[in-house]
């Protein structure tokens, strides 16, 4: 082999070194960013009958030193890791199985109540065909839901029923039809004078359902942007405008973050990428399987995923 092409292995291999580095960095920061949270939600767990009878000067909040407040934190990571892992591996596999080139997942820590803000991954290869598109799209968000699935019956079932708590300062996490469902189950209805405490384990898979749903949000690069595409070609654009709309709408009145996502979507563009073979038509088994995918998202979307916090309640909670 001549010099130079001995040069140009040679830094392909150490770019894909540091690439590497990259992604076990980040995903490191995440366990860290995610257990620290767990803490709290060990914390509130563990402390729930108290902060429910109890004024906050009579708690001993020390409790997050506790060997079994460190163990539902470490519950509340591996699981929430397990299903953020899950999704982008199916991703990943897929592209694998088509023969395009992907990074391996870029993990966000971030100082969030959940601890971060999901993963992705780059797809470095261009996408031909819709049914490679769809079948992308859709195996990460259909692996994030069956993990979330039994994390969340397993968190429902270990939690903790108690008195009404105190409405300052507590947060109020909205509820999918899917939570909602697993509680019906397994409580029956529950007195308003009561709430219901989720087991860190129940929290974590929340927030699996709910990265599911945005994902399969159907515009842009978003997963469901992806299978609205294979599905539907250039009308899916017409759908996409529909979603900013209906983001902003949200945003105004169910919760603010629905106005970041807005405007995360409109920096990143609401026309997807055309393939090469704009022609093809996806199998009737595909198209049953988006079917399965608009069924999970009305399973898993959340309109407001913290309660209370739209624009117009923190534009008047300052006045």
């Amino acid at each position: 082999m001549e010099e130079g092409g001995e040069n140009s292995l040679l830094k392909m291999l150490i770019g894909k070194r540091k690439s590497v580095w990259l992604n076990v960095g980040l995903f490191i920061l995440t366990i860290f960013s995610t257990f620290l949270v767990g803490l709290s939600w060990g914390t509130s767990f563990e402390l729930a009958e108290d902060l429910a009878v109890l004024p906050a000067s009579e708690i001993d909040f020390n409790l997050w030193l506790n060997s079994k407040v460190f163990w539902l934190s470490g519950l509340y990571v591996f699981v929430l890791m397990t299903i953020l892992v899950g999704h982008e591996l199916g991703h990943y596999l897929t592209c694998r199985r088509y023969q395009l080139e992907a990074t391996l997942p870029y993990f966000i820590p971030a100082p969030t109540l959940v601890g971060t803000l999901g993963a992705f991954i780059r797809i470095r290869s261009p996408i031909t065909r819709k049914s490679q598109l769809f079948d992308i799209g859709l195996a990460g968000p259909l692996t994030g839901f069956f993990l979330s699935v039994p994390a969340l019956v397993y968190g429902v079932a270990n939690s903790k029923l108690v008195p009404s708590l105190p409405q300052e300062g507590t947060i109020y996490f909205g509820e999918p039809l899917l939570l909602k469902g697993v509680e019906k189950l397994l409580f029956g209805t529950i007195s308003n004078d009561y709430d219901l405490v989720l087991h860190p384990v129940g929290i974590a898979g929340w927030v699996g359902i709910l990265i599911t749903a945005f994902n399969l949000f159907p515009v842009g690069q978003l997963d469901g942007g992806h299978i609205a595409y294979a599905l539907l070609g250039a009308r899916s654009r017409k759908l996409g405008r529909f979603v900013l709309g209906l983001f902003i709408i949200m945003g105004l009145f169910l919760w603010v973050g629905w106005l970041v996502w807005a405007a995360l979507i409109f920096v990143l563009g609401l026309k997807h990428p055309q393939v090469t073979d704009e022609l093809e038509k996806l199998s009737p088994g595909r198209r049953i399987l988006g079917w399965v995918a608009v069924a999970i998202f009305i399973l898993s979307f959340i309109p407001d995923p913290i309660k209370g916090y739209s624009f117009l309640d923190i534009i008047r909670a300052r006045r």
